[in-house]
């Protein structure tokens, strides 16, 4: 299956004094979603994003939101979350909950619902779940900051990941690659099967660089 490339990029990764301005400039410069990271201080050892903050992102722009939550119990959150047609929300899989009332949820409400992995766990974790996914997100550092290093040999997992899914029957769903996403990585990654990218320090807000010209150097590498 072929999939429209896409970038998600990673608000935590922005001056968040001036995230309003930096919206309007990545909408001007083709960005397809943004990435929010949701932490609870407990899946991981930090608290980011709320439920107001995805109520005010929505408010100051149309773009879809690519939530990434990182929290024990995700559906007491998605439960109160202001959601939009097109969004994405995320939940790890190495809560090992049920998920179908979280996918039902969200069904009824257009919004995608995807699993992410961890550095450590093999993406064959996902098989109980392929039934219900429509994305699958890979994480290429340890979740919980940005920044982070990338995992020695994880650029092998995407191409593992996309075999795992086809051969199972579900090419319908899509791989997002998370963290350390340059544009050299992004462009293997592409040829490998990912076709949503969140870039954040490594891809996008580069140090002594614009927007309007990394936004597009990145685009360039994954289409």
């Amino acid at each position: 299956m072929t999939y429209k490339n896409k970038i998600s990029v990673s608000v935590m990764c922005s001056d968040l004094m001036n995230l309003g301005a930096d919206i309007i400039e990545l909408k001007r410069n083709g960005v397809d979603m943004l990435h929010v990271d949701v932490m609870d201080a407990h899946f991981v050892p930090n608290l980011t994003f709320g439920l107001d903050f995805i109520k005010a992102m929505h408010d100051v722009t149309d773009m879809p939101l690519d939530i990434h939550l990182m929290a024990d119990d995700p559906f007491s959150l998605i439960q109160h979350m202001d959601l939009r047609k097109g969004d994405i929300v995320t939940i790890h899989v190495e809560l090992g909950i049920n998920a179908k009332p979280i996918k039902d949820y969200l069904a009824e409400k257009g919004v995608a619902f995807g699993m992410a992995v961890s550095p450590e766990t093999p993406v064959e974790t996902l098989k109980q779940y392929l039934p219900i996914l429509d994305t699958v997100t890979l994480m290429l550092v340890r979740p919980g900051f940005a920044g982070g290093k990338l995992i020695d040999g994880i650029l092998d997992k995407v191409g593992e990941t996309r075999n795992f899914l086809d051969s199972n029957g579900y090419n319908n769903i899509e791989i997002s690659v998370d963290g350390s996403v340059s544009c050299e990585r992004a462009k293997k990654m592409a040829k490998d099967g990912a076709s949503i990218f969140v870039g954040g320090t490594a891809g996008i807000y580069r140090k002594g660089m614009k927007l309007s010209d990394t936004v597009p150097a990145f685009r360039q590498a994954i289409s």
